[in-house]
């Protein structure tokens, strides 16, 4: 279950879905500015830690080998927890004066290797990484990312970077599998779901899943997340799938990674 800006977040939408729908994958970030609001729920909700995977992000305001550190802790303290099931790397953007963004990588893949090593991180990671940046961790750090997450929907469906992570054990994780709503409407979107007597968000998702993605869908009202859950009872056809695929057209209804290319090349 993906979460969302402080103003759109839902308290009790996160206590529906861990308490009525089975969910125990929560994704947040330091960003969102929900993660102590998260704790609350997760309380409220009595499900015991040991249950949930709760993934949070280190934000770009906190690269650097010491800042990464004190912002795991932080993020830990918000979230009311010992350690956590995964930390990514927000944004491959450092944003650090004087610093090519190769290097703060470096830096700040360093100490995360050190909370992977301590077990203050279960699993470490990356977010809207791209093969080059990727191959660069690979070169100057020790550690495999076991996830990249970044944005997968029908209108974009970066195969050839899916195709890398998997060729190094990275598992791929994506977000916004509804393309903010846009896919919602789509016409081949649309007829398939009568096709299957199911919604429009619900062959979205049952596609990317059945693609071999980690999908995160998000929302913040109790029926909409039910309804997200709800996709493990019917099969995409093969020919139906490719239909989808085919709707690729590159465009991201979030961020672009591809526009730190060029500083990176620098």
């Amino acid at each position: 279950m993906g979460t969302s800006h402080q103003g759109g977040y839902s308290h009790d939408a996160v206590v529906h879905a861990l308490q009525k729908c089975g969910i125990r994958h929560i994704d947040t970030a330091k960003r969102y500015g929900c993660e102590y609001l998260l704790q609350k729920a997760i309380k409220e909700s009595g499900v015991k830690r040991e249950d949930l995977w709760i993934t949070t992000k280190l934000w770009h305001s906190d690269y650097g080998y010491e800042n990464t550190k004190k912002a795991c802790l932080e993020s830990c303290e918000r979230l009311g927890v010992d350690y956590l099931d995964l930390y990514l790397i927000h944004w491959p953007d450092a944003h650090v004066p004087g610093k090519s963004n190769r290097e703060v990588r470096a830096e700040t893949w360093t100490a995360m290797e050190e909370l992977y090593e301590e077990g203050l991180c279960r699993s470490i990671g990356v977010s809207n990484f791209l093969i080059s940046h990727l191959e660069q961790l690979k070169e100057d750090c020790v550690v495999t990312p076991h996830v990249n997450q970044a944005e997968y929907h029908p209108f974009q469906r970066p195969q050839e970077l899916v195709d890398y992570c998997r060729s190094r054990g990275i598992v791929f994780e994506g977000y916004c599998p509804l393309a903010k709503g846009e896919a919602l409407t789509h016409p081949s979107v649309i007829q398939l779901a009568k096709k299957y007597g199911k919604t429009p968000a619900q062959i979205c998702i049952r596609w990317s899943i059945q693609n071999g993605i980690v999908t995160i869908p998000k929302s913040m009202k109790a029926e909409r997340i039910e309804e997200n859950c709800k996709v493990f009872d019917f099969t995409i056809a093969e020919d139906n799938v490719e239909i989808l695929n085919g709707l690729h057209d590159g465009r991201h209804v979030s961020w672009d990674p591809s526009l730190t290319v060029l500083l990176i090349l620098m």
